[in-house]
């Protein structure tokens, strides 16, 4: 990469013990240097247009305590409208989870809550006709395995914003901003079978609080390896960066 500086920015709690957990599962897929990835939590305000400008790329991560939904977190729409910034000036950014949900919403598109439809485990996802031409999804396999973890889901992308891949549950999983350098993933590229298995076990109660004990057991029999969406994080750098 040109300067090898990523910004990471992420909701959650200081005493959030996946905040850290986060912070390592970029590193380690995304394949940069433990000190070139910065982390700014948004609880504490969202940074500026130009400090986002002086990284190569902007990742947004996961939350464990807050819903795009329910626009609960601080500075919510100071949020958004930095995400409109960052794709009006075409800056590179990823956003996995409840980062592809902010840029749904910012953008125009719509987000709900929908516990019904929950995803927590490993799914396998399917590329659309969009997808084809993609530089960073058409790589993938027609089926692919991905992590999940989430309450909200996407409704309807934003007007002008193709979907990239689907699963039964959550027919919206994947966007670009087309021309840009911007991507985002309702599953979690970052995470792989041990690492989301460890978050949902982090999280058990939020996740799994309505489940009896053998669903408990049955759900994390669902984890499983997702080698080619754990790819991504990597290629979109190598795409966008050099």
């Amino acid at each position: 990469m040109k300067s090898g500086k990523v910004l990471l920015l992420q909701a959650r709690y200081p005493e959030d013990p996946a905040k850290e957990h986060e912070r390592e599962c970029f590193v380690r897929t995304a394949a940069v240097e433990h000190e070139h990835l910065e982390c700014r939590n948004l609880l504490d305000g969202p940074p500026t247009l130009e400090e986002v400008g002086k990284y190569d790329a902007l990742f947004i991560g996961g939350s464990g305590d807050f819903y795009v939904s329910k626009r609960d977190l601080p500075f919510h729409d100071e949020v958004l409208a930095l995400l409109r910034g960052v794709a009006e000036a075409s800056h590179p950014m990823f956003g996995s989870c409840f980062g592809y949900q902010l840029l749904v919403e910012a953008m125009g598109g719509e987000v709900a809550h929908d516990p019904a439809n929950t995803e927590v485990g490993t799914y396998e996802l399917s590329l659309t006709a969009e997808s084809r031409q993609d530089p960073l999804f058409g790589e993938l396999p027609a089926t692919f395995c991905a992590q999940m973890g989430h309450k909200d889901r996407a409704t309807r992308h934003p007007t002008g914003i193709p979907n990239l891949a689907s699963s039964p549950q959550s027919p919206l999983q994947a966007l670009r901003v087309p021309g840009k350098p911007i991507w985002a993933t309702q599953f979690h590229p970052e995470l792989d079978r041990t690492s989301n298995l460890s978050r949902f076990e982090r999280y058990l109660e939020s996740y799994a609080a309505h489940l009896t004990e053998s669903e408990r057991v049955e759900t994390k029999m669902r984890f499983g390896e997702s080698p080619e969406a754990s790819e991504l994080l990597r290629r979109f750098l190598k795409l966008v960066a050099g």
